[in-house]
């Protein structure tokens, strides 16, 4: 007998969920149910679904897996619906979301009524977004969180788990709390900053109007997620607050340590303070060594020194294309400070980028630098 699997939201999380479990288990059903039809009949004309639910309360009650890929505050409002469903006595209930505390916080009227709810967060993302740009891959070598409630039966957790190897993501089983902390100080905080860089910009480009393209460099690449969906981030700001807070006054702090530093002006000791943050980022895991992606969504992308004659950028393109790999942007760097090359090729994928590294590196004399 097949288990049935509803995922309720049809989105690029949804839509990606659909097309991994289907390719790791030919034994599932897979209902699905988005708000919008037009998306719900794209993934079901996709394959991703085996069938359209006409309510997420019908799409549940016959599930034997729930997978909520809905945003944080959506997927609370459900659960609350979700209350007054039929489902059956032995489902197990998880989300998608990217902040955690909230989301088990409503999960315990589930336990209480001896209903399974493991928290979910795959750490994997898209410079594009809906059901149009699902990827059975989307989540492969990124880290699958759950985080289980206190004293929940492992055999369900490990059950969850194996629905969800499917994925080929490196599922972690983690306290919600603490999936909070270290998403704040890894994602979330780090975009607060981003953001707030951005806006320093804009307001001395008033007085500084040539300020703006030699941001076309450096500072482009450090204030990418800057360009992120703001009202994700609001809602993630919202509900991460306290552990956003706490970074925050430790930011604040290190920044007062930085002002006291400038103020005393000691070439030894701002010396250390660059060598000392160099040298742990150094140590960093790199994803172009195989390092599994971390929290924060990032596009994998080859810097290239090119000579300056035509047709040069087209001859890359097309060797590019003869060998099947598909990039996400290209651009020309202008500003060349702190880059290590005028040409930038993203890709979606760390495999994709090491595939056109090769292909470049033997079909063509140009040198190749890795950020």
């Amino acid at each position: 007998m097949k288990n049935t699997v509803a995922i309720i939201g049809l989105g690029l999380i949804g839509g990606s969920l659909g097309l991994a479990l289907k390719r790791g288990n030919l034994d599932l059903h897979i209902t699905g149910f988005d708000r919008s039809y037009s998306s719900a009949d794209e993934a079901y004309r996709r394959g991703i679904i085996d069938s359209i639910a006409p309510s997420a309360k019908i799409a549940c009650e016959n599930a034997d897996f729930v997978l909520f890929a809905t945003p944080v505050n959506t997927t609370i409002a459900l659960m609350k619906e979700a209350r007054e469903w039929s489902l059956k006595e032995d489902v197990i209930i998880s989300d998608t979301g990217s902040t955690k505390s909230p989301i088990m916080e409503a999960a315990k009227w589930f336990t209480e009524q001896g209903i399974t709810f493991i928290g979910g967060h795959p750490m994997a993302g898209s410079h594009k977004s809906g059901v149009a740009a699902a990827k059975a891959h989307l989540f492969e070598n990124a880290y699958y969180i759950l985080t289980p409630l206190e004293n929940e039966e492992r055999l369900k957790v490990d059950r969850l788990a194996n629905l969800l190897t499917a994925t080929k993501g490196k599922i972690v089983v983690l306290d919600a709390s603490e999936h909070d902390r270290m998403t704040a100080i890894v994602s979330h905080f780090p975009h607060l900053v981003a953001s707030s860089l951005v806006g320093r910009l804009a307001e001395q480009e008033i007085d500084q109007p040539f300020v703006k393209k030699l941001a076309a460099g450096g500072f482009r690449d450090l204030t990418r997620i800057a360009s992120a969906d703001p009202t994700m981030w609001r809602d993630i700001t919202i509900q991460n607050q306290t552990e956003l807070l706490q970074q925050l006054d430790g930011w604040l702090n290190e920044m007062n340590r930085i002002k006291s530093m400038l103020l005393a002006n000691n070439p030894e000791e701002i010396f250390d303070f660059f060598a000392d943050a160099k040298q742990y980022r150094d140590r960093l895991p790199s994803t172009y060594e195989g390092a599994v992606q971390g929290a924060l969504y990032m596009t994998f992308d080859l810097h290239i020194d090119i000579p300056d004659h035509p047709g040069v950028i087209s001859e890359i393109t097309k060797i590019l294309a003869e060998e099947e790999i598909s990039l996400t942007n290209i651009r020309i760097v202008e500003t060349r400070t702190d880059v290590y090359g005028i040409l930038v090729i993203s890709f979606q994928t760390a495999d994709d980028r090491k595939a056109a590294r090769n292909a470049l590196s033997t079909k063509t004399d140009y040198s190749m630098h890795i950020l």
